[in-house]
Order: C-alpha cells, then structure tokens, then sequence
C-alpha cells in the first residue's frame, strides 16, 4: 500500500517506506534525507484547498446544541486547528493515491480513525480514545466551574462602572489590549474617542476587573461584565458544543468529536455563552445610538449582529487590522444564515482589504472604506544589510516557539536577531548571544536587515517599509497569512532560511494606498451617529 499509518509506538519493519512525515503533535524521526520532501508547502496547499469543506460543515453545524459557541463552527482559524486537521486528511489521500510507500505516523485518536477510513491507507492499530475523552471531561468540567466563580466575581465588580454608558451614546467594544489607555486612546480605534468625545468604550469579557479599572479612569469607559448576572455565571458548567452527527459528515465526524472534546476541555465555548449573555443584557437596557468593534466574524459577534437589529440598534463591523486567504471566517459561507449574521455595515481599512471582503460574498452595499487606525504610513527605510533581523512573535504560541527556534539558529550564525512577543501573548524566552529580546515595534528601528514573521500584520509592515519579509513556514502547522490577494511575502522554510536571509536585499517599498487608506473622520462620524449611508460621500 502506497500509504501506511501507524502510531510513534507502533512502527513499520525498517525499509518498507520511502519517505515518512509526521502529523501534528506526533514526534518523526529524526531523518531529514527521508522526510516527505516539500511537507509545509504541502500541507499548506491541503489547507487552503480544504476551505470549502470547512465552511460546509460548519454551516451544518451552526444548529448544533452549543454550535454558536465553537471556533470551529465559526471557521476560525486562529482559534481551531479544524482546517489543519482537514489538511492533514486530504494531503494523506494525496499520498494514499500516489505511487511512493510512505509512513504517516500519527498519535491523535480521532485523526488516526479519521484517516483510517480513507481508500488506500494500510492502518495498524488505533490510539487508544476513551481515556483521552474522560481527562478532557473532567478537565472541562473543572476548568468551566472555575471560570463559573471568576466571572460571578467579575459580574459584581463590574457593575460600578455601567454609569459611564448612557442610551443612545455611539459604543466601541473593544478587546483589553495592554496597549489601550485611560485618556482614552484605545489600540484598536486609535484618538478616536478624543476626536469624537461623546463616544464610550465597553471593553469585551476577556478583559478581567483589574485591568479594566485603569482603562475606567477615564470615566468613559465601562466593562461589559457589568452587565452580566452573577447567577448566570454559575452556570457554566453546562455550557459546550455537542456536534450530532448530520448527513454529509461521513468520517469527518471524527474530526468534528475531536474539535469538540478538545474545545470543550477547556473554557472557550463556556466563555463566548457569556459574552453573549452580556452584550445582549447590555444592548437590551441601554439600547446605543451604534455598536461598533473590530469584526472577525466570529460567533459571538454573529450573536451580537443578530440581537442588536431586533433591537433597532445600529452595528458597525470595523475590520479588524488584517485579513488573508486563509482567515476563512471572514467570509459570508462561514455563516449558516448568510447576510443576516453580518453587522448593518463593515468599515475597511483600505483598498485592498475591501476587495477582499467584496470577493468573499460580504454585500458591497455593506461595505466601504473608513481608513486604518492601526496602521498609519510608515516613514523611512530602515534597510541594512548588516542590520538585526526582526522576529516578532505570532499568537499561537506553538508557532511563536518555532520561530524563536528559527530565531536561534539565524543567531548561532553570528548575526544579531530582535525577537518581540505578541502583546497579547506572551512567550517565556531567554536572551542568549545575538538573540536578544526587544519590546519596540518594526517601525521604531533604525535599521533591520529582514523581517521574519510567521502570522500578523508585521509582514505588511516590513513591505510598507521596504524591508525584506519572510514567512515561516512549518512541517506540522499553517502560518496563516494575512495578507490579501496580489500581496506576498517570500514563504521560507528552516531550512529555506539561511539562503533567502543570504540573498535578501531591500524590494521596493509597498505603496501604502496600495493597501490601506488614511482614516476620514467624516466617515467615522457619520457610522457612529447611526447615518444609513456614510460611505457614500467618501
């Protein structure tokens, strides 16, 4: 058989494969000469032909009990690995199809079974599964009981600062992001609130009391935990995704048991019930004039969308920062109910992203152009060829891993390597020889030599700078990019590395209005006073 899958623990005779590779959480061999050539192109081509399934099955369980409450459901992946487990699956029938033996070793129980069940693939022994489904259980269980306690915490502490909201203001509700501060600059909407001072910042249920405090101070702002009953947050417990088994899934239903055991093992469904929960108390009792925030399309703002318009209330989905062809929750197939899940109207933050947005199905009378808050023009090229080479970190944190390792091979070279994390997600990483850690931005360099990134905005800005920007790309997972069609970065893998960083020079800068536009205030003013057609007078 041309493909044959087996366990870490359960291997082949020595010889009777050609190549091998390993999934996602499986340790491989450590064999590079016989490693399926070219994996992370791959794997990542089996990813983005894997879209449409994705959106298929996640529109068919949107009606799942607790479905509007999964990332997988939702299509989003930031927070599922779901597409990467359909990658794997389609890259096997690929294999199984071909002439070559290869060895797939895998130790995940539901993609192992998930995989058995394709045509040409010689399995051996399954992962054991039900002692992984009872830890996960009862891990889920304790980690929501937890979370019960700290948001009925949060509900009481909150509640002081529900003044600062009144009917009919205009509403931003933003993340907790650290950098956001108390005289109201936010990281999402920049000076907005000091261009337009009757607008109020709700900041979203994953900003916890203490840090909401300090944004508070600025007597504008208020916790959307406020909101919420204390009673309400003692049951969730009870809160999680239970796909049922529908026609059409075959055995993909594998992979849908796996996202959902692996989802409810922890908080997350738990937590978006909440926050939906609290947005619609809080819409329902101070009934804003507009409900703005930084849109993703995932299924709390679907919620969100839905309950504000039977309440006559006004939504505004601001893009939020960066969108690429592989952040496929963006597009109107994610959603089971098409259009009537989208907020009234969708701000872009330039060009290129509202072509984006338009060739994903989102409705062009929806749509239009309202400048980039986080993203201004980038001044200077800081281009040295002898220059450090800049790292910052994704949100994943198993990615951010990989390219602090990439970061210390480039370092063990001899050339000087910035690592910066994820402001939101931090990575625990110590200094050594040239690598060194740094908490300044791209653009407050003076000089860098290349721009190695794996997911966010950090590759555009290196191309808007006219710095060289690489991709990492990896053997067992997808560095989503975010960069929108006819825009690329060089893709490099580790062992790519070394040579592309060789021969990088500096490209030509990225025009900015190529991709972004300079925010219009007239815009802004006309979607946060609720104005039918704000786009029209750009």
């Amino acid at each position: 058989m041309p493909l044959t899958l087996r366990t870490s623990r359960d291997l082949p005779a020595a010889g009777s494969w050609r190549h091998w590779l390993a999934v996602t959480g499986t340790p491989g061999f450590n064999d590079a000469a016989t490693r399926l050539p070219d994996l992370e192109r791959r794997l990542e081509r089996a990813f983005e032909d894997s879209s449409e399934t994705w959106w298929r099955l996640g529109r068919a369980h949107a009606a799942d009990p607790g479905g509007a409450l999964s990332h997988t459901v939702a299509c989003g992946a930031f927070g599922s690995d779901f597409g990467l487990m359909l990658a794997w699956v389609r890259l096997a029938g690929e294999l199984a199809a071909g002439s070559d033996p290869v060895l797939m070793l895998c130790d995940d129980p539901w993609l192992f079974r998930r995989l058995a069940a394709l045509p040409g693939v010689q399995a051996g022994a399954a992962p054991p599964l039900a002692l992984t489904e009872l830890k996960l259980r009862l891990r889920g269980f304790a980690a929501r009981g937890l979370l019960a306690l700290r948001l009925a915490r949060s509900a009481v502490a909150a509640r002081r600062w529900r003044g600062a909201i009144k009917g009919g203001d205009p509403v931003l509700l933003v993340y907790g992001h650290p950098a956001s501060r108390a005289d109201g600059f936010d990281a999402y909407f920049g000076t907005l609130m000091a261009e337009l001072p009757e607008t109020r910042r709700l900041l979203h249920t994953d900003c916890p009391p203490p840090r909401a405090a300090l944004l508070a101070a600025d007597g504008r702002t208020a916790s959307l935990h406020g909101w919420g009953s204390a009673l309400f947050a003692l049951t969730m417990p009870l809160w999680s995704w239970r796909p049922r088994r529908r026609e059409g899934d075959g055995a993909d239903f594998w992979l849908l048991r796996r996202a959902a055991m692996r989802e409810n093992g922890g908080g997350g469904p738990a937590m978006n019930r909440w926050q939906m929960h609290c947005q619609r108390r809080f819409l329902a009792a101070v009934r804003p004039r507009v409900a703005c925030w930084p849109w993703e399309n995932h299924g709390w703002e679907r919620d969100l969308a839905r309950a504000a318009r039977t309440l006559g209330i006004r939504t505004v989905g601001y893009q939020h920062t960066v969108i690429g062809r592989h952040q496929i929750n963006y597009a109107i197939h994610a959603n089971a109910d098409g259009a009537a899940a989208l907020p009234d109207l969708i701000a872009a933050d330039g060009p290129a992203y509202l072509a984006e947005l338009a060739a994903w199905g989102v409705p062009k009378e929806r749509l239009g152009d309202a400048g980039a808050w986080r993203i201004q023009p980038l001044a200077g090229r800081p281009f040295d060829p002898d220059g450090p080479v800049f790292v910052p970190l994704s949100a994943i944190p198993a990615v951010a891993e990989r390219q602090v390792e990439a970061a210390g091979r480039i370092a063990a070279t001899g050339r000087q390597v910035l690592v910066k994390e994820h402001p939101m997600y931090p990575l625990d990483f110590a200094d050594r020889g040239c690598l060194r850690r740094t908490q300044t931005g791209i653009g407050g360099h003076a000089k860098l030599s290349a721009v190695l990134y794996a997911t966010g905005a950090s590759g555009l800005e290196a191309l808007l700078l006219g710095l060289p920007a690489f991709r990492l790309l990896l053997a067992d997972r997808i560095s989503i990019d975010v960069l929108p069609a006819g825009i690329e970065a060089e893709a490099v893998t580790l062992d790519d590395l070394p040579h592309a960083l060789e021969a990088a020079g500096a490209p030509p800068p990225l025009p900015y209005g190529q991709v972004l536009s300079p925010v219009d205030m007239g815009v802004w003013k006309r979607l946060l006073n609720g104005d039918m057609h704000p786009f029209s007078r750009r």
